[in-house]
């Protein structure tokens, strides 16, 4: 008979290893120690379990027989596919966005353009992408349907385990913010809409950029040869 695990450990080892891998504690293709994992969390390997199975249902994770646990490492071809369609649903929960969100919600992205702007000064990539997630989580919740905002959320944590070099556009990404308050503040629905799409498909052209100079340099390597490309963390 299965060993039942008291719903509290199991949420908890699940939120816990859920907030390590948004806090960019393993990298993308890492092994998890499972563990070390229990020590982390203060529980036994069991809940640790459970709340591995839940990452590897939602294509976090995968734990592969007789190696083990690892982070999910995303091809730069997912990752083009995760922001094409991201692109259009943020757009549209921009534009639904502009008829409810309230001024407290609009204030606190504001507070987060002030943190970002230091973030970016300093090129602090982990600290970017945790005040990144906020601020879109902030349109999310104020579009008004749970579907779209479930369906974002799950595209923006499946998105989470990829690195790419951000560095280059990191300002533009944080103007492509300036404007989608000014949009939310103007309640200007097809400036929002407009402002976060542009957004999305900023990320694509490094992505399908990175793409194409990972797809010359393997063309170029001598059969028998490897070669890493760089990689922010």
């Amino acid at each position: 008979m299965a060993k039942l695990v008291p719903v509290n450990l199991s949420e908890r080892a699940y939120f816990r290893i859920k907030k390590m891998i948004s806090d960019l504690r393993f990298s993308p293709g890492s092994r998890l120690n499972v563990e070390q994992l229990a020590r982390d969390v203060g529980t036994s390997r069991t809940p640790v379990w459970e709340a591995v199975r839940r990452l590897e249902q939602e294509g976090l994770v995968k734990n592969i027989p007789n190696r083990g646990v690892f982070l999910v490492e995303l091809t730069h071809k997912t990752a083009i596919e995760l922001y094409t369609v991201r692109e259009v649903l943020e757009g549209m929960a921009a534009r639904l966005a502009v008829q409810g969100i309230s001024d407290k919600v609009i204030e606190k992205m504001e507070k987060l353009l002030q943190e970002q702007e230091k973030i970016v000064a300093e090129a602090d990539l982990v600290a970017y992408s945790k005040s990144d997630f906020d601020f879109h989580a902030c349109i999310y919740a104020a579009c008004g349907n749970t579907i779209l905002r479930e369906v974002l959320e799950n595209i923006k944590e499946k998105a989470r385990p990829f690195e790419m070099r951000i560095t280059p556009i990191l300002t533009e990404l944080f103007n492509d913010h300036q404007m989608i308050v000014r949009a939310m503040r103007l309640r200007d629905a097809l400036l929002a809409e407009s402002a976060f799409r542009e957004h999305n498909q900023r990320v694509l052209k490094q992505l399908r950029a990175e793409d194409l100079d990972v797809r010359i340099r393997h063309a170029n390597t001598p059969r028998g040869r490897t070669t890493s490309s760089p990689k922010e963390k």
